[in-house]
């Protein structure tokens, strides 16, 4: 029997797949078949590896599947289909791989139809129990008929629906309040994966997400190509920054990009700033001259001088108008209007008044400052690069460039899954940077 009389059976009579009264079957293992789903993927689902992903999810997580139906587009730019038959020993263990290949596209037939579900928020600060936890991958929910788009994609949220408005968008948890409606279960949800654009990007320039022994000087010249690209489409630039941008004299090259127009927003800790400002004023960082590479007498007090210099001014931007802050990162993010938020750690020393100790606060400060942006670059920092990351959407392209190479893994492992990394010093990247832009 050829697949296209398979595919007709099982759509016909007693013999539909999704039955509930179909009896039964065994596996050559034994496992007995308690449940299944007729799913379909639709993109380009051969070349960017989408179809082998489901098949792969579906056999780890404790299915079966059979392919009834595929058809594959003729050239790069052509869509390919297929609808695969999903096969599990319990509704249980259905529901599970449902939730998983749905991440990539696969949404059950018998979905197409229905609305998603909705329940009201118990109380401030709760979900109702089974909510629907995002992706930062673009997402769909049907409501009447009409897939309607979930506006701001981010991870580890859930969905606030307005019936009225017929508007959905994520909710962070601290967020809720008592009687949102919130879209629980799967069913009317649909998550549209990345794909591999057609034709090639200047961005799409590495096959793995982390680059050690790759050509950097052609990756470099990539970047700095995906970030005059980004501009001219009239979308801003992020950039998320540690203080190993300073120790290592790779500031200055910032304050360039800065200059340029290349950065319009910019993350970063405490220590950034601190060292940054206490190199402005003090020419050293940590208590080292950086031209020198020698300690300064006093040295390790300059930081706490330099502290206290910008809480007495005020903060930051006062500090500039009043001439005590005259060059240095944030001098020049002051004078060029670039967005910065400075995040809050339990170790900081002050801190600075522009920092914001409420991580809460900060988190929807940032929330704030990515809309609009369309790469983000994240340069010697780990915690921040993380924070950031489970923030974006997916659409944002994101480079992450450290010396350790576990930075971008723990990245790609936390769910920002289009983070491609290189893994250099942060001074050399820097400065090839600046001279391609």
């Amino acid at each position: 029997m050829g697949w296209r009389d398979k595919h007709n059976r099982l759509h016909s009579g007693m013999n539909h797949p999704l039955r509930r009264e179909k009896p039964a079957i065994q596996w050559a293992s034994g496992q007995v078949i308690m449940a299944r789903s007729l799913v379909q993927l639709s993109g380009h689902i051969i070349d960017s590896l989408l179809l082998p992903k489901v098949l792969d999810l579906i056999i780890s997580l404790g299915g079966e599947f059979e392919i009834l139906e595929i058809d594959v587009g003729h050239r790069r730019t052509d869509q390919s289909q297929a609808r695969i038959l999903v096969e599990a020993p319990s509704s249980e263990v259905l529901e599970r791989i449902l939730a998983k290949i749905r991440e990539h596209g696969a949404l059950p037939l018998d979905e197409e139809a229905e609305s998603v579900e909705l329940e009201p928020s118990p109380q401030n600060g709760i979900f109702p129990g089974n909510f629907y936890s995002t992706t930062n991958l673009p997402t769909l929910v049907r409501w009447k008929g009409t897939w309607i788009e979930v506006a701001r994609p981010e991870m580890d949220c859930a969905i606030r629906f307005d019936p009225e408005a017929a508007r959905a968008e994520t909710l962070p948890i601290h967020k809720v309040k008592k009687g949102d409606w919130i879209v629980v279960g799967h069913r009317g949800v649909k998550v549209i994966p990345l794909e591999r654009k057609v034709p090639r990007e200047p961005f799409e320039f590495m096959s793995s997400p982390v680059s050690i022994e790759s050509p950097k000087g052609l990756l470099i010249k990539e970047i700095a190509e995906s970030l005059k690209k980004v501009r001219g489409e009239g979308q801003r630039i992020l950039v998320v920054a540690g203080p190993g941008l300073v120790h290592t004299g790779a500031a200055q090259y910032l304050v360039e990009m800065i200059e340029k127009g290349y950065v319009q927003v910019l993350f970063a800790g405490n220590g950034l700033a601190v060292h940054d400002i206490e190199s402005a004023l003090f020419g050293t960082s940590l208590g080292v001259y950086l031209d020198k590479k020698i300690r300064a007498r006093e040295g390790h007090e300059h930081h706490l001088w330099a502290i206290n210099e910008i809480r007495k001014a005020g903060g930051i931007k006062q500090a500039v108008e009043k001439g005590i802050l005259t060059r240095g990162i944030f001098y020049t993010c002051v004078k060029k209007g670039v967005d910065f938020v400075l995040a809050g750690s339990i170790r900081d020393d002050g801190p600075l008044p522009d920092v914001v100790t409420d991580t809460l606060q900060a988190q929807d400060r940032m929330r704030e400052k990515i809309r609009g942006v369309g790469l983000a670059l994240m340069i010697a920092t780990t915690l921040h690069a993380i924070a950031t990351g489970n923030l974006l959407p997916a659409s944002v392209k994101t480079v992450c460039v450290d010396i350790n190479p576990a930075v971008v893994t723990k990245l790609t492992d936390r769910g920002t899954f289009q983070a491609i990394g290189l893994v250099t010093d942060v001074e050399p990247f820097l400065r090839e940077l600046c001279q391609y832009l």
